[in-house]
């Protein structure tokens, strides 16, 4: 062969021999939406159910779940028809707690500071295009405020959304943001533009506080948590009631930042 002459490289494989390659990643796509579909729902579910909410062949569903359970991965729940989260799994996320030093340090924070302030504290991340609460702690009211480890919502909705996103391009944040994200739970819209325009302020003040998006009684307040310097890793949050003072508002906000201080990287 002459220098310069083009040449082409083929698979190393038969076409025979990249099928179950193929068939393998197929597999654990469908693997990964099963685990998907029960952290979204956040209940036990049958397998029909879970079936047609995957859009898949019951059969072909059936015998992933059976595997998935015979691993530990899942275990039927209540009368042996519906099937949820499995203990292995648990211990997975125990360990990675244990190995990631934001988390386990972040948690204690987030228990520090509900018990210094009273408030519902949390520690929420970036997981899927969707606000995630990593870690929370109840506050000391006679009531409850709504806050679960493993909620997922729309960005738009939260103060930390404004900071998960800040730094990132317009075109990045309409890739993550949908139409359905900006409708809030009382039929509300945000404008798009409205939302772009709130995290480029987060990004300059460094704080965000949100009042009556999620529900009409509650305002949220949340500090950046930096991985790199500006990179946001994830947020430190108290919800709190909304007729909270203004006074009030800005020693807890001047709290959080402290705290959200103390885990970054500098």
């Amino acid at each position: 062969m002459q220098d310069g002459e083009a040449t082409t490289e083929w698979p190393t494989g038969s076409r025979d021999e990249e099928k179950p390659a193929n068939s393998r990643e197929k597999g654990l796509n469908r693997v990964l939406h099963i685990l998907e579909f029960l952290h979204a729902t956040q209940r036990a579910i049958g397998i029909g159910e879970l079936a047609k909410g995957l859009n898949a062949p019951r059969s072909t569903t059936y015998t992933l779940v059976r595997e998935l359970v015979d691993a530990g991965l899942l275990e039927m729940a209540g009368d042996g028809n519906r099937v949820y989260f499995g203990k292995k799994l648990y211990l997975y996320g125990m360990a990675y707690m244990r190995g990631n030093d934001l988390l386990r340090r972040g948690r204690q924070e987030v228990d520090t500071l509900s018990r210094e302030t009273g408030e519902t504290s949390e520690l929420c991340m970036l997981q899927s295009g969707r606000y995630t609460i990593v870690h929370s702690s109840p506050g000391m009211r006679p009531f409850r405020i709504s806050s679960a480890t493993g909620l997922q919502i729309p960005l738009p909705w939260t103060a930390s959304g404004r900071l998960l996103l800040a730094g990132l391009e317009r075109s990045r944040i309409e890739a993550i943001i949908t139409e359905d994200d900006l409708v809030l739970p009382d039929g509300r819209k945000i404008e798009l533009d409205d939302f772009i325009e709130d995290i480029a302020k987060a990004r300059v003040t460094g704080y965000c506080v949100t009042s009556g998006l999620v529900d009409a009684y509650t305002k949220c307040l949340a500090a950046p948590v930096f991985s790199a310097p500006g990179k946001v890793e994830a947020t430190m949050c108290l919800v709190v009631p909304i007729d909270t003072s203004q006074e009030r508002t800005g020693e807890l906000v001047a709290l959080l930042r402290e705290r959200a201080a103390r885990l970054s990287i500098s």
